[in-house]
């Protein structure tokens, strides 16, 4: 089962990328679970929503404490909030940020987690130019699936599709292709830098 615990703000998509990436997991045949957690439901307060993925039945029903992988949307969060509480030794770990995570002071966690586990990438910016808005959740949602392979970016688009109509959808769409592209790249140099 793959645990996947989502941070950001009221306002930005967290509770609507949980959803995402659960019904992307049913396109692919896996059992889903996605369901916020909100402390004061107001713009721009920390939301954390939640996601199961597993090919079993999943019968948990707590919030996740040691999640497989993290999903942060607004950096801002990273040192005000314990978003990386209880993250698996061998998790993963996607943040909005066109920063590198030493530049967002994650080089701790990045010696911690094995190499490629730890990535940024400028999702809110994607969104902005494919989708007029920095919403991010569909970009940071392709580069999580490109990571972890958990469920096919084809299923995502069609999530995306079933969720969103029109230029909303291709918006989301093009930004997840833009996002997936990227952290794949990322991924194949870094594959490539331990062969050489």
């Amino acid at each position: 089962m793959l645990e996947v615990r989502l941070h950001g703000r009221g306002g930005q998509g967290v509770v609507t990328a949980a959803e995402l990436l659960a019904l992307a997991g049913f396109v692919d045949g896996l059992q889903a679970q996605a369901f916020p957690s909100f402390g004061s439901e107001r713009m721009g307060a920390p939301v954390v929503s939640f996601c199961r993925l597993d090919t079993a039945p999943i019968r948990l029903r707590e919030p996740i404490l040691e999640p497989g992988a993290i999903v942060v949307q607004d950096p801002t969060l990273l040192h005000h909030v314990d978003v990386f509480g209880g993250l698996q030794p061998d998790g993963w770990v996607i943040v909005n940020s066109s920063r590198s995570p030493d530049e967002l002071g994650l080089g701790e966690l990045c010696e911690r987690l094995p190499e490629g586990r730890v990535m940024t990438i400028p999702a809110a910016e994607m969104a902005r130019r494919h989708l007029g808005r920095p919403i991010p959740s569909a970009a940071l949602l392709g580069g999580l699936i490109a990571q972890t392979e958990v469920v096919s970016l084809d299923s995502l688009l069609q999530a995306i599709g079933e969720r969103f109509s029109g230029r909303v959808a291709q918006g989301n769409r093009l930004a997840a292709e833009e996002a997936h592209a990227q952290v794949a790249i990322q991924l194949g140099m870094l594959q490539g830098g331990a062969r050489a």
